[in-house]
């Protein structure tokens, strides 16, 4: 079992979730106290909490498949605060 602070994780996430895909978890610290734990998910686990999700509402699953096309699309370029309006629209924050 590894640690890490927090700047550490930050910094080097994908390195350290690599280790958690390999089986490895990881304490996470604040100013050198544990306060969270990475841990690998057991295979099978996420359609477990995926059906406690879609049973509570929480979760639609996909109708369709998206085609490998989609993942080929451009990614569309849309101006920070343009996004930042949007999200306050959604929440209602007018």
């Amino acid at each position: 079992m590894r640690t890490v602070n927090i700047a550490e994780l930050k910094n080097r996430l994908s390195a350290y979730l690599d280790q958690v895909r390999e089986g490895e978890e990881i304490i996470i610290r604040d100013r050198r106290k544990p306060i969270a734990k990475i841990v690998p998910l057991a295979r099978g686990d996420w359609r477990a909490e995926e059906q406690a999700l879609v049973a509570a509402g929480l979760l639609r699953p996909a109708e369709v498949r998206l085609t490998d096309a989609f993942w080929n699309l451009p990614i569309p370029r849309v101006p920070a605060k343009r996004v930042a309006a949007a999200v306050k629209w959604a929440r209602g924050e007018r």
